[in-house]
Order: C-alpha cells, then structure tokens, then sequence
C-alpha cells in the first residue's frame, strides 16, 4: 500500500510540472524611463498594458504568453554576476549586432571579449549585454 500511495502521489507530481509554464520575469531597476528606453530600443521588446499605473511598472511580451517585467525600486542589489543572466533568443542575431554597433552599445563574449561573439559547442552564438543596472542579458540566435 505504500508503494502504491508513493507511485500515485510521484505521477500526480509529475503530471503537474508537466503544466508549469512562465507566466513572467521580474527584474529589480533603479530608474524606469532609463531601463524602458533600454528594453525598448536596445532589445527591441514591445510594451504591453500594465494594470499597475504607478510609474514604477512596465511590462513587456517576450513572446509564448510570458512577460517581462521592470519594477523601479530603491536598493538595487551591488553584486552583479553574468552567470545570473536573463537570455533572449533572436531570429536575426547579425541585424541585433549591427544596432548595438550603430549605437555604440557595448557587447562582449562570454569570456568579456568587447565586440566579440561567443559559438557555444552546440553552435549556437551568443553576446552579452548589460542593462542600466548592470544587469546581464546573453542574446543568442537559438530562435
């Protein structure tokens, strides 16, 4: 009987994950006007309707019903890691670089090589980035 009770509950379990989806991703900014400018004409995210209008909240679709979401707050944390990254996939990685470069956004390689694209060992090329808070976004072209 317990063994039983443990393969239930073990594939009630499973089957749940099995529904978990993102719905979204909240990140910490000290000032919104900047990181909005950032998110939209760096990244290239559009902005969705928030509900919040508070001016501390926007929200942008980042594609398959997930979003985005920057919140100004005080006490942005200091220590900032590129192996805690956001990680965005584009169709046209080549068109990405050409506006950073146009813009003089810097991006660097894994390895923070400036101007630099990183080939992963399945292929894949990836930059990073960093927001206005130094936040890290790899950028990649596993679209």
């Amino acid at each position: 009987m317990k063994i039983l009770f443990t393969i239930l509950l073990l594939s009630i379990t499973m089957s749940t994950f099995a529904q978990i989806k993102v719905n979204h991703i909240a990140v910490h900014v000290s000032n919104l006007e900047e990181s909005k400018e950032f998110y939209q004409k760096i990244v290239g995210l559009k902005e969705i309707e928030e509900p919040f209008k508070d001016g501390l909240h926007a929200w942008y679709d980042i594609g398959s019903g997930a979003a985005l979401h920057i919140i100004e707050a005080a006490n942005v944390p200091t220590q900032i890691s590129k192996v805690n990254h956001l990680c965005f996939s584009m169709k046209d990685m080549d068109a990405f670089i050409k506006t950073l470069e146009n813009t003089n956004y810097p991006f660097e390689s894994w390895l923070g090589e400036k101007g630099k694209v990183t080939i992963r060992v399945d292929g894949i090329r990836q930059i990073y980035i960093q927001d206005p808070d130094g936040l890290w976004l790899e950028i990649n072209d596993a679209y």
